[in-house]
Formats: structure tokens, sequence, C-alpha cells
């Protein structure tokens, strides 16, 4: 393998903060006019803004994850939810994944977990917070912001 070739592949890295799923089909996106690593920060700001905590953020993966959020008490939780607080309590994930030069695809999935099972992983519980939720509603607002931000 000749010289450089070894520096491209050194300069590699195979770990991503992204989870191993990607977010649910049905969840709203958007093309942005900005590359990724300008949108992250603007996500992450508004989401703290509006009183989340992140749980994690990389402009260079393009993803933000929030900490469990229960959009009535407005407190983020990091361990389970209460029982009687699931449908109020949801995570909020952003991808952005290149798009044409220049430009971005913002996904925003709002989940939370119609029930809580310690013996199965957390994303098989996960659902997309209904249509009209203030879950739902948190991540329309976010994707909405975004879109003012930075234009289609």
């Amino acid at each position: 393998m000749l010289p450089s070739a070894w520096v491209l592949l050194l300069a590699c890295s195979p770990v991503t903060t992204r989870p191993g799923f990607f977010p649910l089909p049905q969840a709203p996106s958007a093309v942005l006019d900005a590359p990724a690593a300008r949108v992250v920060p603007e996500a992450s700001g508004w989401l703290v803004n509006q009183g989340l905590k992140i749980q994690w953020s990389s402009p260079q993966d393009g993803y933000v994850e929030t900490a469990w959020y229960n959009v009535r008490t407005r407190v983020s939780v990091y361990g389970d939810a209460e029982a009687g607080d699931l449908l109020d309590t949801v995570k909020i994930r952003c991808w952005m994944d290149p798009n044409v030069s220049g430009k971005s695809q913002l996904t925003v999935e709002a989940v939370y977990r119609p029930m809580l099972d310690p013996s199965r992983p957390e994303r098989d519980l996960e659902e997309l917070a209904p249509q009209g939720s203030d879950g739902y509603r948190l991540a329309q607002q976010l994707l909405d912001a975004m879109k003012q931000r930075f234009g289609q």
C-alpha cells in the first residue's frame, strides 16, 4: 500500500456518536440550505433554550440526541420515566444527512415509550409521538425553526 493510502486509512474513524439505527420512517424531515456542521449547534441551542438537556451532540456526525424530557413538567430525566408519565416523556433525536452540495436533510424524531420493559432494548419500545401531542409539536417546532434559520 502506498504511504498516502495509509494516511487516508488512518484518518478515517469508524467511531460515531450516531446510534446503530435509523430514524423512524414517519419522522418529519426537511432539506436545509446548510451543511450538518452548521445545523447541529443551532439545533442543540434551540433545544437547550426550550429546557431540554442534550445527551449527545456531534457536528461531525450530524447528530443530536436529548435526554428524556417531560413535556408537561418541562424536566429532563436520564433514567426511566415514571409509569404515569410515559406519553408525556419524549426523547428528541436529530439526524442531519448530506444532501446536494452545501445542503443537509434534517430528520427530527420525537419518541416516547408506551411501556417500560427492562428486558428489552430501549429502541424496541419506542414509538413516534402521536401527531397533535406535545412531543410531536416540539419536534415540529424545532424543524420549523431550522427551516426559518437556514431556508430550504
